[in-house]
């Protein structure tokens, strides 16, 4: 049941205990409980809403930072990380395989603070041995999401 429910909400949070059970045609409280198990055993991190900030007045601008390290003896890359996740502009933090170690996302006002972020705090760490940042110039699709439907061409086609 765990997996189901999983699946289920991972697509719409939104959804009450109630709908869900029904969906599943289980029982509410045992759905409750599932789901208090998984958000107590931290299988359920959060709920997010997805947001298209380019529908807003909200200046931001996302980016994502390729970062090179010397993991720490004993430590690995996971005391890295967590320095890096600490940061307020920090949005995620992954641990990759291939040419660089992590991909860190980060949200700011402008390129400009973005570019501030990696100059003084991301390169200045004594582990951190090079970064490439790429920016985000628009998202067609985010966490299975399409952000903004395809435009349908209602013209009346003329044939000569």
């Amino acid at each position: 049941m765990r997996e189901k429910i999983l699946t289920i909400i991972e697509k719409n949070s939104r959804l009450t205990i109630k709908d869900i059970a029904s969906i599943l045609g289980e029982n509410e409280a045992k759905v409750a409980a599932e789901i208090e198990a998984m958000e107590n055993e931290h299988i359920i991190c959060g709920y997010h809403t997805l947001i298209n900030w380019d529908k807003t007045n909200d200046e931001r601008v996302d980016a994502l930072i390729e970062v090179k390290v010397t993991p720490q003896r004993g430590l690995g890359f996971d005391s890295i990380a967590q320095r890096i996740y600490q940061y307020d502009e920090v949005d995620a933090v992954y641990l990759m395989s291939g040419s660089f170690d992590f991909t860190v996302l980060i949200s700011g006002k402008t390129m400009k603070e973005v570019a501030s972020f990696v100059s003084s705090k991301l390169s200045p760490m004594e582990s951190v041995l090079s970064t490439a940042t790429h920016f985000v110039l628009k998202k067609y699709k985010d966490h299975g999401t399409v952000i903004e439907q395809p435009r349908v061409d209602e013209r009346m086609k003329v044939s000569p």
